[in-house]
């Protein structure tokens, strides 16, 4: 007993001695940790544990206080049923029918094959509505037209071609190898050159060796016919031309003849065309009892043009023309005569004052006739034709003064508004160029050369020291006249051909015929400036030379348009003041009577020339 007594003290002692041992480590650890969060989790844990060691008997030691955790109990369960079903969720295949997604599938989810029971109408298994095509579903595929025109001929050339895939080569491999898989379109030419030279090196040895072997003797194998094929006139033989007898002498001399005649007549017929100038007088008599010649204005004709109208009815028609007529132009000053440019080659001019007839006919172009242009008196006029014949007419005898011709089409003629400059005469080509003639002497005494395309109109400004020209080059420029440098040079992105200008009465302003449907106006002082307050739009003109032009009193501005109407603009609104139909196709050209203060001439494609009032 005494022995069993000393081992119990023994043991109370060694856990005595434990006790403070795992007291003073508590603190210890609590000290050097002060700064530390506990881990409540893992406390809660070694709670458990030791209790769960503890002995029952009421021998141990009583249990230790713990201190308690704050933080609020987190529901594991929900956590666990949400990690369970993405796991779950990683391993299923998507539902096809189902237009949004959960959760983030990876590739081969998004790439597996469709699951579940095939469709009872379906043979492979996808549903009617997964198809885009008969047989099931289709992906779009494209290949450029130039790369599939490369594969194509290359492969029928040569052999092969690259797989579609771009991975791998499809054909003869061994050419591919000889070739270093080039194509059709990147072999070097040297190359090309080199397998031609072979080719026909090898083609000549073969047809050799045909004509050696036993077929080429053989009629009935197609290399015998290639080797005896003829050309048709194989079978005749060449006849040594003998002495003519009577007959076949005298019917070549007869021959010989007819030739030489015809060959004169067309020489003379051309000569005939190309200088046949005449024109026909249709009037009663080219001078009356008193001797005055009939292109001599009326006495009684006095200007009434102080204040101007826009027209409203329709009041006469000159039809003489057989195609349609290009450009009108009144007598200068008195407008009692009225001259027209038409399209049938034909010079026409008419009398609007008295008679309203056909007076005379101008006939001395072979082509369509482009532009006319009268002298200050009237007494001349040029007219400009497709036929590049620019020729300088008298008015009263229907004579061709001089013909001018660069060998290019004049697209317009001028001459110098100057009393003392009438001799001089400026034409706009087709090939870029502004071209000067002396009248009197028949000469080129300038060529104005700037222009990027057809010159199609010229301007006289500046008391006629300058003069503007507009161009198929979308551009203006302005010359000193007789000096073949630009002044002004007017160029914008926004800016289109300006086939037609005309001069405002006060000389201070262009109006210009814009392609993109409107006109546009420009100063004519030193600058040459946009006016960009007037601008007058509504018509259409697109593609059209339609001519504008003013009245007389500046009030109003005027042009035809493509459809047939003539437009009128008040000059200081821009607005719109009135619109007359006036011809069945495009109505190119219009014109104000110098001193009637409400008459207006327009000509158009349908060959009529019609007066309003």
């Amino acid at each position: 007993m005494d022995l069993i007594r000393g081992y119990a003290q023994e043991d109370d002692d060694d856990d005595d001695d434990g006790d403070d041992e795992s007291e003073k480590g508590s603190r210890g650890e609590e000290v050097e940790g002060e700064g530390e969060k506990p881990d409540l989790y893992a406390v809660d844990a070694a709670m458990e544990e030791e209790e769960a060691e503890a002995p029952s008997s009421p021998d141990s030691s009583p249990p230790r206080l713990l201190a308690k955790s704050s933080a609020p109990r987190v529901d594991d369960t929900s956590l666990a049923l949400a990690a369970a079903g993405s796991a779950r969720a990683l391993h299923r295949p998507l539902d096809p029918t189902q237009h949004a997604v959960t959760f983030n599938p990876t590739y081969d989810q998004l790439w597996a094959p469709i699951h579940g029971p095939a469709h009872p109408f379906a043979k492979d298994g996808v549903a009617q509505g997964m198809r885009n095509h008969k047989l099931g579903f289709v992906e779009d595929a494209a290949i450029q037209p130039f790369l599939f025109d490369e594969q194509y001929n290359t492969y029928h050339k040569y052999g092969y071609a690259t797989d579609p895939s771009g991975l791998s080569y499809v054909g003869d491999l061994e050419t591919l190898t000889k070739n270093q898989a080039l194509s059709v379109y990147n072999m070097p030419q040297q190359e090309q050159k080199r397998r031609r030279i072979q080719m026909k090196a090898s083609g000549a040895e073969e047809a050799d060796n045909l004509a050696a072997g036993h077929e080429v003797e053989n009629p009935a194998t197609d290399e015998w016919l290639l080797k005896n094929r003829q050309s048709p006139w194989a079978g005749k033989q060449d006849v040594v031309q003998g002495e003519l007898t009577e007959e076949q002498q005298k019917y070549a001399e007869e021959h010989a003849v007819k030739m030489a005649e015809k060959e004169r007549g067309e020489g003379r017929a051309g000569d005939k065309a190309e200088h046949m100038d005449k024109s026909t007088f249709h009037g009663k008599e080219e001078r009356d009892y008193q001797g005055r010649s009939w292109i001599e204005p009326p006495k009684d004709a006095k200007a009434k043009n102080d204040h101007c109208y826009i027209p409203k009815r329709w009041v006469h028609t000159w039809s003489g023309h057989t195609k349609g007529v290009a450009a009108i132009r009144f007598f200068p000053k008195q407008g009692h005569l009225l001259l027209s440019a038409g399209m049938d080659s034909k010079v026409k001019i008419w009398d609007v004052f008295n008679s309203g007839k056909c007076m005379r006919t101008y006939m001395g172009h072979s082509k369509a006739v482009r532009d006319i242009s009268f002298s200050n008196d009237g007494t001349k006029f040029l007219s400009a034709g497709y036929d590049k014949n620019i020729k300088y007419w008298d008015t009263e005898t229907g004579k061709v003064i001089s013909t001018f011709s660069t060998g290019k089409i004049p697209y317009v003629v001028k001459l110098n508004p100057d009393e003392d400059k009438q001799n001089i005469l400026l034409a706009g080509m087709s090939d870029k160029k502004i071209v000067q003639w002396d009248t009197n002497s028949g000469t080129i005494t300038q060529e104005y050369d700037q222009h990027l395309g057809a010159v199609n109109t010229i301007t006289f400004v500046d008391n006629n020291r300058r003069f503007v020209t507009s161009s198929d080059d979308k551009s203006l420029r302005v010359w000193e006249f007789g000096i073949p440098v630009v002044v002004k040079y007017i160029s914008e992105p926004h800016m289109h051909s300006m086939p037609s200008i005309s001069l405002h009465p006060n000389s201070n302003w262009l109006a210009a015929q814009s392609l993109d449907n409107q006109i546009l106006i420009y100063g004519t002082k030193e600058r040459f400036q946009l006016n960009k307050k007037k601008r007058f739009a509504g018509h259409i003109v697109a593609g059209y030379a339609c001519q504008v032009n003013f009245s007389p009193d500046g009030r109003f501005v005027m042009s035809g348009d493509g459809e047939g109407k003539c437009w009128f603009w008040d000059w200081k609104s821009c607005k719109v003041f009135r619109t007359l139909k006036c011809h069945e196709g495009v109505c190119i050209g219009c014109e104000w009577h110098p001193l009637e203060q409400s008459k207006v001439a327009t000509c158009g494609w349908d060959g009529m020339i019609k007066y309003w009032d």
